[in-house]
């Protein structure tokens, strides 16, 4: 969650009656990040992106984000920027829905990955996900929300870290992919990676959860 140094002007258009129709199926994108001693990132599952998911035509309304994540027991919806300091929540889940613009987003702390999102993609965040934007468009606008299971909190320090490495793992896994709902695959990619033995290696934890995303699995 965030905001951007300029504020966003949004112009009210049209809001579809089924967010449904705007969805496009898209595999998913999978990435796990290590702990780096002050971003912990999540212990086993891995940051989920879906590129280009949502159809969004100028006429509609950035408002249909809300209405599919809030579809899909995802709720607590936000509409702004991300935080351009890293920053992670240890007691709950994020849906990012990128309803405007483009933004520079670093996550899994500075030694994770930075990511380009544009309109259309939505990143889901397991607890523990460190995250930053880098450089945004001055329109550049994000529509966040949570699962119903779980406590909003802000966390960017050493001593929260202490408490966080054993909030994390205690999150439960969310009822339904923000996006795709029951059977989408969010369920199947974090399901798999949480099978994944501890002491596998990093080549084999990827392996897997790119096979779970392709349904290989």
């Amino acid at each position: 969650m965030g905001s951007n140094a300029a504020e966003v002007e949004i112009t009210r258009t049209k809001r579809p009656d089924d967010p449904q129709t705007l969805l496009r199926e898209r595999k998913p994108q999978a990435y796990r990040f290590k702990d780096d001693g002050l971003i912990p990132n999540h212990p086993k599952w891995p940051l989920v992106i879906y590129k280009s998911a949502v159809r969004l035509p100028e006429t509609v309304d950035p408002a249909v984000f809300e209405d599919l994540f809030e579809s899909n027991g995802w709720g607590n919806s936000w509409r702004n920027g991300i935080y351009d300091y890293a920053h992670y929540h240890s007691r709950i889940h994020e849906v990012l829905g990128i309803a405007r613009g483009t933004g520079k987003v670093q996550f899994g702390g500075p030694k994770g990955r930075t990511l380009l999102l544009k309109a259309g993609d939505v990143a889901i965040l397991p607890a523990g996900t460190g995250h930053q934007c880098l450089k945004a468009s001055k329109d550049f606008l994000v529509v966040g929300a949570y699962p119903p299971t779980g406590k909003f909190d802000v966390c960017t320090t050493l001593e929260d870290r202490k408490k966080a490495l054993v909030t994390i793992p205690k999150v439960a896994h969310p009822r339904k992919d923000p996006v795709y709902g029951a059977k989408g695959p969010l369920m199947r990619t974090w399901r798999i990676a949480k099978e994944v033995p501890a002491g596998a290696r990093g080549w084999r934890i990827l392996y897997t959860i790119k096979r779970a995303a392709e349904g290989n699995l």
